[in-house]
């Protein structure tokens, strides 16, 4: 199977991790005005499971390294298979949520926000499992991304003075979505071998990790994502029936295309972590708010009524994130 050798391609593909993470939101936003997002999701969840198996039956099978996907099923053990399984229902529970925060209150809120905290709790969890880096360069560089959110808050809130709706209810969503989403990562992380050349028996390669964590997803969004069309937090109830009634090939085909897009993101995540080490690999993909930050701040002019004297904000935002990602990355080679 397919396997990254070395520490600067790894960053390489955490960089393109968070592009991806960053961008997808862009084809909810593109469906929104005829497409509700609950339906929008179930394409969404889609996407990210054909990603994953299409990557398990190709890098995943091919080569002479670790052990070809359909070897590697065979031979896992019920308990990581159930952690990798875990990871997906807890990211698709969090997820849902960063949805249902970007049709609130848009994707430069609900991004830095909710996928901010994910990056502090998220590299804290998986430090923890598996120390790699400089810790004190590491949590520095966290910390400047923690401030880079306080910073987009504050700008929310500046956006909506005088104004007769609320920033709570968008944040509060985004603050959970966060906190949620701050550990899925680990459970995945867990059900695979640290060798991915040699991989312990029992444990699962990342290919397998991987179709494992999408089949959590898909299988949790009937029980999530059916509460979320009946019962919604944001917008009007839908039906299965609207699914096929109001769903248009090019409508489902945008969805499936942000899963395919979020699920290369997951994809070239996991497999860099091994020479990055979990907490790195996961803090870099998550560098994703400063990507959605800039397609809502610049392409979607969701803070175009942010008065120009606190315009600062956001590029000292920007700032932040920037250096605080560069500190991630020198972690590992300090």
């Amino acid at each position: 199977m397919f396997i990254i050798s070395n520490y600067l391609v790894a960053v390489l593909f955490c960089l393109i991790t968070m592009i991806c993470w960053g961008s997808w939101a862009n084809t909810q936003k593109l469906s929104s005005k005829n497409w509700p997002f609950q339906l929008f999701y179930w394409d969404y969840s889609l996407g990210i499971l054909f990603i994953t198996l299409f990557l398990a039956f190709t890098l995943g099978s091919f080569g002479e390294s670790g052990r070809g996907f359909l070897v590697d099923i065979n031979q896992a053990e019920w308990n990581y298979v159930g952690s990798a399984l875990l990871g997906g229902i807890i990211f698709n529970f969090a997820n849902l949520l960063l949805v249902i925060a970007i049709d609130l209150a848009g994707m430069a809120v609900a991004f830095p926000i909710g996928i901010g905290i994910a990056l502090v709790l998220g590299v804290i969890t998986n430090y923890i499992d598996n120390p790699a880096g400089n810790v004190v360069i590491l949590f520095a560089g966290v910390a400047l991304v923690a401030v880079a959110i306080v910073l987009d808050a504050i700008a929310y809130k500046n956006i909506l003075k005088g104004e007769n709706k609320t920033p709570v209810k968008g944040i509060v969503i985004s603050l959970l979505a966060g906190i949620t989403m701050g550990f899925f990562y680990k459970y995945v992380a867990q059900s695979m071998s640290l060798n991915f050349i040699n991989p312990e028996a029992g444990k699962l390669t990342p290919y397998t990790a991987l179709v494992v964590f999408s089949i959590g997803i898909f299988l949790s969004n009937f029980l999530f994502n059916t509460l979320n069309m009946y019962k919604p937090i944001s917008g009007k109830p839908v039906t299965f029936k609207d699914y096929f009634k109001l769903g248009t090939p090019r409508l489902h085909l945008i969805g499936l295309l942000g899963g395919i897009i979020w699920g290369v993101g997951m994809s070239f995540s996991i497999l860099a972590s091994e020479q990055a080490g979990p907490a790195i690999a996961y803090g870099l993909g998550q560098g994703a708010t400063m990507v959605a930050a800039f397609w809502g701040v610049f392409i979607w002019k969701e803070f175009e009524d942010l008065p120009k004297s606190k315009t600062w904000l956001i590029y000292l935002m920007f700032v932040f994130f920037i250096i605080g990602l560069g500190l991630i990355v020198y972690s590992r080679l300090a």
